[in-house]
């Protein structure tokens, strides 16, 4: 089963993230839902994971997030990315989870300002969850 990246989808530093690692994954290995669908909902309720202001990685039966899920993402992206989320976990996870905490804080004020939504190209938009994986 792939993993699956919720995000918040109220966030536009949150989607322009989405298609930020969509870009470098270069093997389609990521699936992607917003927090608030109901895809989102449910996996969050089922997996009693936290969501709102971070993001949330399933990955084998398990749930990550913040620093780790961020570094877990990038070990699946393309070098440099993944270089650098092996050499990430050496950080410890409280000066990692403060980083995230940071970035958190500010992300709307990160995020590129937009007239309009953009649409996801049609393979990009294949990976987004409509239905809960079989």
């Amino acid at each position: 089963m792939h993993p699956i990246i919720l995000f918040d989808g109220d966030c536009l530093f949150c989607h322009a993230s989405v298609y930020w690692i969509a870009a470098r994954d270069r093997k389609a290995v990521f699936r992607f839902a917003a927090q608030q669908s109901a895809v989102g909902r449910t996996l969050l309720e089922t997996m009693s994971a936290p969501g709102g202001d971070t993001v949330v990685l399933i990955e084998d039966g398990c749930y990550y997030v913040k620093s780790d899920a961020v570094l877990r993402i990038g070990r699946h992206l393309a070098w440099p990315w993944n270089w650098l989320a092996a050499v990430g976990f050496l950080v410890p996870r409280l000066l990692r989870d403060h980083m995230y905490d940071q970035i958190a804080k500010r992300r709307h004020r990160l995020a590129p300002k937009h007239d309009h939504c953009q649409l996801p190209p049609p393979e990009l938009r294949a990976r987004f969850l409509d239905e809960l994986p079989r």
